[in-house]
């Protein structure tokens, strides 16, 4: 039986909006799953009149149960949010953040109440969704207050290579406090379980270093040596299979290479700067982007949550030039996600 994919527009004065009628605009996406659209008709219907040679139809519902999904039709929650005769496309708004932070709501809605089967978020900006009041630093930390989780890390996905995080969205002076031996078990074993609900029988995790060579030997620092090293003796013990800590350096090329299906990275820019060296690909000579792809997936919640791997794009929006792939990936780990959850 197909699943019910509920995806969010986005900020709408994104790329969001274009992404995602893009992504509609395949028979493929009928074919694996039932899409729905959480956003806005306002929106919906701006684009589509700026493009009359797609022949996509809106269909506006209460509950995803009254969808159609069918190939040609935009099943469609509208929030009602956006006045697009006074909403301004590529620019930071209020308008905007509040309604981002909606549509993300209404899915976790919906998930926590088991009316859909997984949940895709296209981006939304920090700064328009803290001006709208809403005081969260991004997608993560809006799932885990509104779905009661503790321990919860984020996972980017692009080809072989995934990446889970220590910590994420604070200050790097932070980050390093952070690296304890409770957080560095606790993000090992929601790795594990991560590849084996994606299928992996037996996960090769590897545990990234925080400081230059892994300390050497508590030269460059002690981290290893007090927290990280024992974490990883402490997943050993539990029978998972744990390796490190590992030079920083080296374990993204190891993990791209097929030798490692994991890595468990100590802080944001550790992990996200190799994701986006392989999936953001940019064309120099064209001065566009030939590739922007990737996933990130929020790992340990109770609802599965997948999302596109970069921001609004706010200098894109509205040149129709944006490119879907990253949603399609976020939509088809949501999938497989979906298909293997019990």
């Amino acid at each position: 039986m197909k699943k019910i994919i509920g995806i969010t527009m986005g900020d709408p004065a994104g790329i969001g909006p274009e992404i995602s009628i893009k992504a509609f605009d395949k028979q493929a996406l009928y074919d694996r799953c039932k899409p729905l659209l959480v956003g806005d008709k306002s929106v919906l219907d701006f684009y589509l009149a700026k493009h009359p040679e797609l022949k996509l139809d809106v269909n506006v519902i209460e509950h995803p149960s009254e969808g159609k999904y069918t190939f040609g039709t935009i099943d469609l929650i509208d929030m009602n949010i956006v006045d697009m005769a006074t909403f301004k496309v590529g620019e930071v708004s209020k308008v905007g953040g509040d309604a981002a932070f909606q549509y993300v709501k209404k899915v976790i809605d919906l998930a926590m109440a088991k009316e859909i089967d997984a949940t895709v978020t296209n981006p939304l900006n920090k700064e328009a969704m803290n001006a709208a009041g809403h005081h969260f630093e991004g997608h993560t930390e809006i799932y885990a207050h509104f779905t009661g989780t503790d321990k919860y890390t984020m996972m980017l996905a692009d080809g072989n290579l995934r990446v889970v995080h220590v910590s994420t969205h604070v200050p790097l002076r932070k980050a390093c406090d952070l690296a304890t031996k409770e957080r560095v078990l606790d993000v090992i074993r929601i790795a594990d379980k991560a590849c084996k609900d994606l299928g992996i029988e037996n996960p090769r995790v590897a545990v990234a270093g925080l400081n230059p060579h892994c300390g050497e030997n508590g030269l460059f620092g002690r981290e290893e040596i007090e927290e990280i090293n024992p974490a990883v003796e402490a997943a050993k013990a539990e029978g998972i299979n744990a390796f490190g800590s590992l030079p920083a350096d080296t374990i993204f090329s190891k993990a791209n290479g097929g030798m490692y299906d994991i890595v468990v990275a100590m802080y944001h820019d550790q992990g996200h700067i190799p994701l986006k060296l392989l999936g953001f690909v940019y064309d120099q000579e064209n001065q566009n982007w030939k590739a922007v792809q990737g996933v990130n997936i929020t790992l340990n919640l109770p609802i599965i949550r997948t999302s596109v791997d970069h921001g609004t794009a706010f200098d894109q929006a509205g040149k129709w030039t944006a490119s879907e792939a990253s949603l399609e990936n976020a939509i088809d780990y949501a999938i497989r996600l979906a298909q293997n959850s019990k």
